[in-house]
C-alpha cells in the first residue's frame, strides 16, 4: 500500500471526528511518515520525520503518542529496540497514571512522572462554543503550561542531558498535553508555525483506533448531553485556529515558548541554546 501524500494527510486531518475515516485510507496513512505503528498503544510517531516544510528536530530522537498502558509484549520490545526508547514521559493527572500506570517492565526503559497540579476533572464548554473554539483551545493549552510545569521541565532537562537517548512522552489520547509538549519542543528547534499546526493536526488521524472511546470520554468530562451540544464538535475537532490562539496567549503571557522556558521554567539562555542544539539536526 503507497504512503499518503501531505495533502491526502490534510483531508484525512480535517475530517469531522464524528464521522470514522475510511478503513483503507487509514491503513495507508498508518504506514506514511511520521506514523509508526506499535502494538498496544496508538497515535504513535516520529517527531522528526513530518512529512511538510522542515520540522529541524532530528528523526529517531524525539516520540510522541498516545497512552501505554496497553502495550503488547511485541509493542514494548519494538518501543525498546526499534525505536530505542531510553525514558518514557508521562503527561497525565494523578487519576490517569493510577488508573492505567506506564509499564514498568520495558528492559533498559524509565518511566519519568512528575505529579501535575490538581485541577477539577470536568471540561466548560463555553468557550469553544464561537468561532472555531479558539478561546477554549487557548485557555486549554495554557493551563497545561500552567499545571505541567514539572513535566514540561524533565522533558527539556533530558534533551539538555541526554542528547543521545531517545524518548517518548504522551498522554491519554497523545493529543492535547503532548500536543502542547510537541509543538514546544519543534519551535524550539526552529520549525515554521504551518509545520508545527501539521504535526498537531495528525492527531486528527492517529486517535482514529480510539475515536469512539475518546469521544465517550470527552461527552463525560464536558458533561454533553450529545454531540451537537454547542461547543462540543469545536473541543473535539482539531483546528489551526485553535493552535493559534494558543500560541498567540502564550506569547502574550509568556513572551512565547523561550519566554516560558527560560522565565518560567528557569532554564538559562545557555542551557536554552544547548536544548535547541541537541533537538536539531545540527547536533
Amino acid at each position: 500500500m503507497a504512503p499518503l501524500t501531505v495533502d491526502d494527510l490534510r483531508t484525512l486531518a480535517w475530517t469531522d471526528v464524528t464521522n470514522p475515516l475510511p478503513k483503507e485510507q487509514l491503513l495507508a496513512a498508518f504506514q506514511t511518515p511520521p506514523f509508526i505503528y506499535i502494538p498496544g498503544t496508538f497515535n504513535t510517531r516520529d517527531v522528526g520525520q513530518i512529512p511538510l516544510g522542515n520540522p529541524c528536530i532530528r528523526p529517531n530522537y524525539v516520540f510522541r503518542t498516545g497512552a501505554l498502558s496497553s502495550l503488547t509484549p511485541e509493542g514494548k520490545q519494538l518501543l525498546a529496540s526499534k525505536l530505542g526508547i531510553k525514558k518514557i514521559f508521562d503527561l497525565r493527572s494523578l487519576d490517569e497514571h493510577a488508573r492505567e500506570p506506564d509499564p514498568e517492565d520495558i528492559p533498559g526503559v524509565q518511566v519519568m512522572w512528575t505529579p501535575p497540579k490538581e485541577v477539577r476533572a470536568e471540561v466548560d464548554l463555553a468557550p469553544f462554543v464561537d468561532g472555531e473554539g479558539e478561546r477554549g483551545y487557548a485557555g486549554m493549552y495554557m493551563a497545561v503550561l500552567d499545571e505541567y510545569k514539572g513535566n514540561i521541565r524533565q522533558v527539556l532537562e533530558h534533551v539538555r542531558d541526554r542528547p543521545e537517548e531517545p524518548f517518548i512522552f504522551h498522554c491519554t489520547a497523545g493529543r492535547d498535553r503532548t500536543g502542547v509538549v510537541s509543538g514546544i519542543l519543534m519551535t524550539l528547534a526552529g520549525a515554521d508555525p504551518e509545520t508545527v499546526i501539521f504535526d498537531f493536526m495528525l492527531s486528527r488521524i492517529g486517535t482514529e483506533p480510539a475515536r469512539e472511546k475518546l469521544l465517550a470520554f470527552a461527552m463525560k468530562g464536558s458533561g454533553a448531553e450529545s454531540v451537537d451540544t454547542p461547543g462540543f464538535r469545536n473541543m473535539c475537532n482539531l483546528r489551526p485556529a485553535g493552535w493559534t490562539a494558543f500560541v498567540k496567549a502564550a506569547e502574550e503571557a509568556y513572551g512565547g515558548f523561550e519566554g516560558y522556558v527560560t522565565k518560567t521554567l528557569q532554564f538559562s539562555g545557555e542551557e536554552l541554546e544547548v536544548i535547541r542544539r541537541n533537538l536539531t539536526l545540527a547536533n
